[in-house]
């Protein structure tokens, strides 16, 4: 298995990922910096520390949600519709595996990558808040002992709701439509206002992962049925 996931990340070159994923950690940073800042005191747009670690994990899933669609454009829906997975299929190793490490590889990065961002983002946050006070208090260490484990959490659900386009791209081995899923599910579970906040609420990923679970495993079911003329 570990043989398969180090050709996998021979074969596709995954620099653009990481990249994308050092921007965007650094614009989530910068957006919520600015956003405390910037706004007027009577507006109140993050009231606490705990509200800004919401955000700041909204915005976090929202962009890595749609970055694992692009993963899996390129790693199984353009292999699909290019014809070039017919010819992996053509090796000694069963097929089940092959496609199973591909979705496996790209569960892993997410859920890494979804928690390193997450970490960090609210780590600078917190130091930026020593200096800058955009808000009151100091937190205390049970306070961050939980919102670490909400991230696990929530890195884990993430993951797995990142498995959830592939369905949509493989109906019509269709990139924009791999892509277009993904943007829809940030869009489900991204929402935050005050009164009331989706991307608080862990159970809502947690369901998806489950439904990106059940797709893989019917993916991998299946992959024998696939034509390979």
């Amino acid at each position: 298995m570990m043989k398969l996931l180090r050709l996998e990340l021979r074969k596709f070159s995954l620099r653009w990922y990481f990249s994308s994923a050092i921007i965007a950690t650094l614009s989530i940073i910068a957006m919520v910096a600015l956003i405390t800042y910037v706004e007027s005191p009577s507006e109140v747009p993050l009231r606490n520390l705990e509200e800004a670690f919401i955000v700041i994990g909204a915005f976090v899933r929202a962009t890595f949600v749609i970055l694992a669609g692009v993963l899996t454009a390129k790693l199984i829906i353009e292999e699909y519709k290019n014809k070039t997975i017919f010819v992996l299929f053509t090796c000694p190793i069963s097929r089940k595996r092959l496609i199973g490490v591909k979705l496996l590889l790209i569960a892993i990065l997410t859920g890494v990558t979804v928690f390193v961002s997450n970490l960090f983002s609210a780590l600078v946050v917190m130091l930026l808040n020593s200096y800058f006070h955009f808000f009151p208090g100091t937190p205390e260490e049970g306070f961050l002992l939980k919102q670490v484990l909400s991230m696990l959490t929530f890195s884990v659900a993430t993951a797995g709701t990142s498995l959830i386009p592939l369905y949509f791209g493989l109906r019509k081995q269709s990139v924009p439509a791999t892509i277009l899923s993904s943007i829809l599910i940030v869009a489900l579970i991204s929402s935050h206002n005050p009164a009331f906040s989706i991307a608080s609420i862990v159970y809502v990923p947690l369901a998806l992962a489950v439904v990106g679970v059940l797709i893989a495993g019917w993916t991998i079911r299946n992959v024998e049925k696939a034509d390979v003329c």
